[in-house]
């Protein structure tokens, strides 16, 4: 796919997206080590809600400057569509 689809916000997404990614890599590591599960969970925690807030940064941003919300049936169509993942 050769269009490119980005935001000013993207580089701060991935980043966001780097870290959780640090952090779940991290999770595993305390699983495989036999940490206590409470720990672990915390962890889990703090990764689900990494990336739950950067899937709301990226739809917002869509909403935003993607959407012409001028009331046709596509558009509220598309609406639809990307606000079910939020």
């Amino acid at each position: 796919m050769s269009d490119t689809h980005t935001h000013a916000s993207h580089p701060a997404l991935i980043a966001r997206l780097k870290r959780a990614d640090g952090h779940l890599r991290s999770v595993i590591a305390m699983l495989e080590d036999g940490k206590p599960c409470l720990d672990v969970a915390q962890q889990l925690q703090a990764v689900e809600k990494a990336v739950t807030n950067a899937k709301r940064v990226l739809i917002h941003e869509h909403i935003d400057h993607c959407l012409n919300i001028d009331g046709s049936e596509t558009d509220r169509a598309e609406l639809k569509a990307i606000t079910r993942y939020l």
